[in-house]
Protein backbone atom coordinates (compact mmCIF):
# COMPACT_ATOMS: atom_id res chain seq x y z
CA UNK A 1 0.00 0.00 0.00
CA UNK A 2 1.32 3.47 -0.88
CA UNK A 3 2.77 5.18 2.25
CA UNK A 4 1.01 7.83 3.62
CA UNK A 5 2.54 11.25 4.04
CA UNK A 6 3.24 12.53 7.88
CA UNK A 7 3.17 16.15 8.51
CA UNK A 8 6.85 17.95 7.70
CA UNK A 9 7.55 21.71 6.95
CA UNK A 10 8.34 20.86 3.13
CA UNK A 11 11.88 21.19 1.56
CA UNK A 12 12.72 25.35 0.46
CA UNK A 13 10.59 26.55 -2.17
CA UNK A 14 12.70 26.79 -5.22
CA UNK A 15 12.13 29.83 -7.10
CA UNK A 16 12.70 31.81 -10.15
CA UNK A 17 13.84 35.05 -8.32
CA UNK A 18 11.40 36.99 -10.99
CA UNK A 19 9.55 40.03 -9.95
CA UNK A 20 6.72 38.53 -11.93
CA UNK A 21 2.89 37.19 -11.57
CA UNK A 22 3.91 34.25 -14.24
CA UNK A 23 7.07 33.74 -12.29
CA UNK A 24 5.61 33.71 -9.00
CA UNK A 25 3.09 30.88 -10.22
CA UNK A 26 5.19 28.80 -11.98
CA UNK A 27 7.12 28.85 -8.16
CA UNK A 28 3.92 26.99 -6.76
CA UNK A 29 2.85 24.70 -9.47
CA UNK A 30 5.46 24.59 -11.95
CA UNK A 31 6.92 21.34 -10.34
CA UNK A 32 6.18 18.42 -12.37
CA UNK A 33 2.64 16.63 -10.45
CA UNK A 34 1.57 19.49 -8.53
CA UNK A 35 -1.70 20.38 -11.21
CA UNK A 36 -2.40 17.09 -11.87
CA UNK A 37 -2.77 16.29 -8.56
CA UNK A 38 -5.03 19.89 -8.14
CA UNK A 39 -7.06 18.62 -11.21
CA UNK A 40 -7.65 15.31 -8.56
CA UNK A 41 -8.43 17.26 -5.87
CA UNK A 42 -11.25 19.75 -7.73
CA UNK A 43 -13.04 16.73 -7.70
CA UNK A 44 -13.01 16.62 -3.88
CA UNK A 45 -11.34 15.60 -1.02
CA UNK A 46 -9.11 12.97 -1.63
CA UNK A 47 -7.47 10.18 0.26
CA UNK A 48 -4.08 9.65 -0.35
CA UNK A 49 -4.41 6.36 -1.76
CA UNK A 50 -7.42 7.56 -3.88
CA UNK A 51 -4.60 10.03 -5.33
CA UNK A 52 -1.67 7.70 -6.01
CA UNK A 53 -4.44 5.07 -7.62
CA UNK A 54 -5.69 8.05 -9.84
CA UNK A 55 -2.05 9.35 -10.79
CA UNK A 56 -0.22 6.48 -12.41
CA UNK A 57 3.65 6.95 -12.59
CA UNK A 58 4.06 9.06 -9.64
CA UNK A 59 5.89 7.52 -6.90
CA UNK A 60 4.75 7.61 -3.83
CA UNK A 61 7.88 9.79 -2.38
CA UNK A 62 7.28 12.34 -5.18
CA UNK A 63 3.25 12.22 -4.19
CA UNK A 64 4.12 13.18 -0.42
CA UNK A 65 6.27 15.45 -1.55
CA UNK A 66 4.39 17.52 -3.60
CA UNK A 67 1.18 17.29 -1.24
CA UNK A 68 3.72 18.56 1.74
CA UNK A 69 4.53 21.22 -0.90
CA UNK A 70 1.18 22.41 -1.84
CA UNK A 71 0.27 22.84 1.79
CA UNK A 72 3.28 24.79 2.65
CA UNK A 73 2.07 26.84 -0.07
CA UNK A 74 -1.40 27.29 0.73
CA UNK A 75 -2.81 25.39 -1.79
CA UNK A 76 -4.01 22.38 -0.24
CA UNK A 77 -4.76 21.61 3.34
CA UNK A 78 -5.13 18.17 5.21
CA UNK A 79 -8.62 17.25 7.15
CA UNK A 80 -10.20 14.49 9.22
CA UNK A 81 -12.93 12.61 8.01
CA UNK A 82 -15.59 12.43 10.77
CA UNK A 83 -16.93 8.57 12.26
CA UNK A 84 -17.47 6.39 11.00
CA UNK A 85 -15.15 7.40 7.80
CA UNK A 86 -12.34 8.36 9.86
CA UNK A 87 -10.07 8.76 6.79
CA UNK A 88 -7.21 11.91 6.55
CA UNK A 89 -8.03 13.34 3.02
CA UNK A 90 -6.90 16.26 1.39
CA UNK A 91 -8.65 19.04 -0.53
CA UNK A 92 -7.91 22.19 -1.83
CA UNK A 93 -7.83 25.59 -0.37
CA UNK A 94 -9.54 28.92 -1.45
CA UNK A 95 -6.48 29.55 -3.31
CA UNK A 96 -6.13 26.27 -4.67
CA UNK A 97 -9.25 25.79 -6.45
CA UNK A 98 -8.88 29.37 -7.87
CA UNK A 99 -6.54 26.99 -10.46
CA UNK A 100 -9.64 25.86 -12.41
CA UNK A 101 -9.39 28.46 -15.00
CA UNK A 102 -5.87 27.78 -15.14
CA UNK A 103 -6.37 23.64 -15.49
CA UNK A 104 -9.32 24.64 -18.35
CA UNK A 105 -6.79 26.99 -20.39
CA UNK A 106 -4.36 24.04 -20.20
CA UNK A 107 -7.04 21.28 -21.26
CA UNK A 108 -8.08 23.65 -24.22
CA UNK A 109 -4.47 24.11 -25.16
CA UNK A 110 -3.87 20.55 -25.02
CA UNK A 111 -6.87 19.07 -26.44
CA UNK A 112 -5.46 19.19 -30.22
CA UNK A 113 -2.87 16.29 -28.87
CA UNK A 114 -6.16 14.02 -27.78
CA UNK A 115 -5.29 12.30 -31.38
CA UNK A 116 -5.78 8.66 -29.42
CA UNK A 117 -4.38 7.08 -26.65
CA UNK A 118 -0.97 5.49 -27.16
CA UNK A 119 -0.28 1.73 -25.54
CA UNK A 120 1.25 3.30 -22.69
CA UNK A 121 -1.38 6.07 -21.72
CA UNK A 122 -3.24 5.37 -18.75
CA UNK A 123 -6.82 6.56 -19.26
CA UNK A 124 -9.50 7.91 -16.61
CA UNK A 125 -13.33 8.42 -17.51
CA UNK A 126 -12.94 11.54 -15.08
CA UNK A 127 -10.04 13.15 -16.86
CA UNK A 128 -12.70 14.27 -19.43
CA UNK A 129 -14.78 15.84 -16.88
CA UNK A 130 -12.65 19.31 -17.31
CA UNK A 131 -12.78 19.68 -21.15
CA UNK A 132 -16.37 18.56 -20.87
CA UNK A 133 -17.38 20.86 -18.84
CA UNK A 134 -15.96 23.65 -20.59
CA UNK A 135 -18.14 22.92 -23.55
CA UNK A 136 -21.02 22.55 -21.60
CA UNK A 137 -20.47 25.94 -20.05
CA UNK A 138 -20.22 27.29 -23.60
CA UNK A 139 -24.09 26.64 -23.79
CA UNK A 140 -24.92 28.88 -21.05
CA UNK A 141 -27.03 27.27 -18.63
CA UNK A 142 -26.26 25.79 -15.14
CA UNK A 143 -26.83 22.83 -13.02
CA UNK A 144 -25.34 19.22 -12.79
CA UNK A 145 -25.12 17.20 -15.83
CA UNK A 146 -24.90 13.13 -15.23
CA UNK A 147 -22.26 11.80 -18.09
CA UNK A 148 -21.89 8.09 -19.06
CA UNK A 149 -19.63 6.57 -21.10
CA UNK A 150 -19.99 4.07 -23.45
CA UNK A 151 -16.88 2.28 -21.89
CA UNK A 152 -19.26 1.81 -18.78
CA UNK A 153 -17.80 4.32 -16.44
CA UNK A 154 -19.29 7.91 -15.29
CA UNK A 155 -18.78 10.90 -13.66
CA UNK A 156 -21.01 13.74 -13.14
CA UNK A 157 -20.03 17.49 -13.84
CA UNK A 158 -21.24 21.32 -12.03
CA UNK A 159 -22.41 24.16 -13.78
CA UNK A 160 -22.56 27.63 -12.48
CA UNK A 161 -21.57 29.12 -8.56
CA UNK A 162 -23.20 27.43 -6.23
CA UNK A 163 -24.68 28.84 -2.98
CA UNK A 164 -23.54 28.55 0.66
CA UNK A 165 -19.94 28.58 1.94
CA UNK A 166 -19.10 25.10 0.45
CA UNK A 167 -19.88 25.40 -2.97
CA UNK A 168 -19.94 22.35 -4.81
CA UNK A 169 -16.76 20.32 -6.85
CA UNK A 170 -16.91 21.03 -10.32
CA UNK A 171 -16.72 17.68 -11.07
CA UNK A 172 -16.93 14.66 -9.16
CA UNK A 173 -16.18 10.36 -10.32
CA UNK A 174 -19.71 8.52 -10.10
CA UNK A 175 -23.28 8.99 -10.72
CA UNK A 176 -24.78 12.10 -9.87
CA UNK A 177 -25.40 12.49 -6.09
CA UNK A 178 -29.30 13.39 -7.18
CA UNK A 179 -31.93 13.32 -10.01
CA UNK A 180 -29.46 15.36 -12.48
CA UNK A 181 -30.68 18.11 -15.29
CA UNK A 182 -29.30 16.27 -17.97
CA UNK A 183 -27.89 12.72 -18.36
CA UNK A 184 -25.31 12.54 -21.62
CA UNK A 185 -24.60 9.66 -22.39
CA UNK A 186 -21.06 9.08 -25.32
CA UNK A 187 -17.98 7.16 -25.60
CA UNK A 188 -14.56 8.61 -24.89
CA UNK A 189 -13.58 8.95 -28.35
CA UNK A 190 -16.63 11.74 -28.71
CA UNK A 191 -15.50 12.99 -25.39
CA UNK A 192 -12.37 13.45 -27.36
CA UNK A 193 -13.68 15.41 -30.40
CA UNK A 194 -15.86 17.51 -28.70
CA UNK A 195 -12.49 18.13 -26.68
CA UNK A 196 -10.49 19.15 -29.55
CA UNK A 197 -13.88 20.66 -30.44
CA UNK A 198 -14.54 19.21 -33.49
CA UNK A 199 -17.50 18.36 -32.11
CA UNK A 200 -19.88 20.63 -30.76
CA UNK A 201 -22.18 19.03 -28.01
CA UNK A 202 -25.14 19.45 -29.81
CA UNK A 203 -23.61 18.36 -32.89
CA UNK A 204 -22.71 15.00 -30.90
CA UNK A 205 -26.58 14.75 -30.20
CA UNK A 206 -27.91 15.63 -33.70
CA UNK A 207 -25.93 12.95 -35.41
CA UNK A 208 -26.16 10.26 -33.10
CA UNK A 209 -22.98 10.10 -31.22
CA UNK A 210 -23.86 11.40 -27.89
CA UNK A 211 -27.53 10.61 -26.25
CA UNK A 212 -29.54 12.95 -23.82
CA UNK A 213 -32.23 12.53 -21.60
CA UNK A 214 -33.91 14.93 -18.99
CA UNK A 215 -36.48 17.63 -19.14
CA UNK A 216 -33.99 20.84 -17.61
CA UNK A 217 -32.82 23.60 -19.62
CA UNK A 218 -29.44 21.93 -20.23
CA UNK A 219 -31.02 18.75 -21.70
CA UNK A 220 -33.25 21.07 -23.85
CA UNK A 221 -30.33 22.86 -25.05
CA UNK A 222 -28.01 19.68 -25.61
CA UNK A 223 -31.20 18.61 -27.74
CA UNK A 224 -31.27 22.05 -29.32
CA UNK A 225 -35.23 22.00 -28.31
Amino acid sequence: MPRQPHAAPGRPRRSYDQYCAAARALDAVGDRWTLLIARELLAGPRRYTDLHADLPGVSTDMLATRLRDMERDGLAERRRLPAPASATVYTLTGRGAALLPVLDALADWGAAALTGPGPTDAVRAHWFALPLRRRLAELGAEGLVEVRLDEGTAFHVHLGDTAGDHPAAPYAEGPAPRDPDALLSLSMATCAAVARAELTLVEAVREGHARVSGDGRLAKLLRAD
